[in-house]
């Protein structure tokens, strides 16, 4: 008997099998390389504290970080047919949507919900990239022109969360007619004269971005967002010419007046809710108490000399 084979090594790969560290544990900056704490992360709103880098936020976390308290109604949407076009490349479409689905636990890449925020009776659609990338198919434009026509028929404002790869190629056509179909929705919210607000995070690209992400009263991103139609490598290899330094991020887009806003993740909230109050004429929410800052430290006195 190999004492050593049969009784030592079994007990080591068992001790080691028991401290190893669950993969979602700890999440790396893609910037710099720090590693942070998911728990800590969850908590400081998938920002890195050391980088500022906004990591990607999923529909009901944003959702529940969003409306007062967290608490929100979602809308319920209506059904579409799957696979339409029977499509497969390596695999068959209807496989990827089920794999998607139990990743997720959502029907589609877009969430819509009502509820207050800043007081203020409000409908939201956010769109989950974790969802196929955010791409725009027939259930996720029907959610958005769902969401644009309940906040018509409850004369709320309207904002929409945006983060797409572009139109889901596996619904074809099929998924470029809701271009237009959610600009019109757009044009009805306007006729009821509400305010629609942008909101473009990591990334929103494609058709989503010829379209509903970028027809908002106000153009709002976040920090580092890319924002684009092709991406700046297809642009570069099309114009043959380097493009600026930060082409195309939320920042460069701002400054040459493509979007209004670049706001901080921590201060979402409460910019959009003052958004709202302005552009429905709701009176502006009464001041918060705010603890008293602590006061400084007196100077110590000169020493005297010897």
């Amino acid at each position: 008997m190999n004492w050593i084979s049969n009784v030592v090594r079994p007990k080591i790969r068992d001790f080691l099998a028991r401290r190893e560290v669950p993969e979602n544990l700890w999440v790396k900056c893609p910037e710099t390389g720090q590693m942070v704490f998911h728990k800590d992360l969850e908590t400081n709103q998938f920002v890195i504290p050391g980088s500022g880098y906004h990591m990607r936020m999923d529909a009901v976390t944003r959702l529940k970080n969003t409306f007062d308290d967290g608490a929100y109604e979602e809308v319920a949407l209506p059904e579409v047919a799957i696979d339409p076009l029977k499509f497969r490349d390596e695999r068959r479409y209807v496989d990827r949507l089920k794999d998607a689905r139990a990743k997720t636990s959502y029907q589609d890449a877009v969430k819509v919900a009502t509820g207050m925020l800043e007081e203020l009776p409000v409908t939201i659609a956010v769109q989950d990239f974790g969802f196929m990338g955010g791409s725009l198919g027939m259930a996720a434009g029907e959610a958005v022109v769902t969401g644009l026509q309940t906040a018509a028929q409850k004369g709320t404002p309207f904002i929409m969360f945006a983060a797409s790869g572009g139109a889901r190629m596996q619904e074809g056509i099929l998924s470029l007619m809701q271009l237009p179909r959610t600009t019109v929705a757009i044009q009805e919210l306007r006729e009821a004269k509400k305010p629609y607000i942008v909101v473009l995070t990591n990334p929103t690209t494609g058709g989503v971005t010829a379209s509903y992400a970028m027809l908002g009263d106000i153009q709002i991103a976040e920090p580092g967002a890319l924002v684009g139609f092709a991406g700046p490598r297809v642009i570069e290899q099309t114009i043959r010419e380097k493009l600026p330094e930060g082409f195309q991020r939320a920042e460069y887009l701002r400054d040459h007046g493509m979007i209004d806003l670049v706001v901080h993740r921590h201060q979402m909230r409460e910019t959009l809710g003052r958004l709202c109050r302005l552009l429905m004429r709701a009176p502006a929410l009464p001041p918060r108490a705010r603890l008293p800052r602590p006061s400084a430290p007196e100077a110590a006195p000169p020493a005297s000399a010897a």
